[in-house]
């Protein structure tokens, strides 16, 4: 029988204003976007980030396209490697147009991180956790089991 693997192949943003989101990811972060017919994709190094518009996700999955929550419970993370790294993403984020959730700081787990939100309010951590090594690409990779 398959099974589903632990692999995250795509992540879809509902969007309010496609071209403003386009413009947020590709002028604003310079991140490569491509866009066909009314979606942008961007090639995150191991999965893609799509932009669709809220109103087009919500038909498209069948649900009701309800007003969106201040916090929908979820954020996206930027891992870096080290706390100076943070600071850098979080002046390009800020002028870009990102809005600053939460100032990068040290955290209680001995890292360093902070929050930023995109036009739609989609939350993003920029954190260095120096306990997560990156590997040569800048993935993060859990460190193995201690016994």
């Amino acid at each position: 029988m398959a099974k589903m693997l632990p692999r995250v192949s795509m992540v879809t943003l509902g969007v309010s204003n496609l071209a403003a989101s386009v413009a947020f990811y590709r002028d604003g972060l310079g991140w490569e976007t491509r866009v066909q017919d009314d979606v942008a994709f961007i090639d995150c190094d191991g999965f893609i980030l799509a932009l669709f518009g809220r109103a087009d996700l919500a038909k498209d999955a069948g649900i009701e396209n309800t007003p969106p929550a201040t916090f929908n419970g979820m954020s996206l993370a930027h891992n870096v490697g080290s706390p100076e790294a943070v600071g850098e993403v979080f002046a390009i984020a800020r002028n870009a147009g990102a809005r600053v959730v939460k100032q990068p700081h040290k955290t209680y787990w001995g890292g360093y991180s902070g929050y930023f939100a995109d036009p739609d309010g989609f939350l993003w951590e920029v954190a260095h956790n120096p306990f997560w090594p990156l590997d040569k690409n800048g993935h993060p990779h859990l460190p193995a089991d201690e016994a």
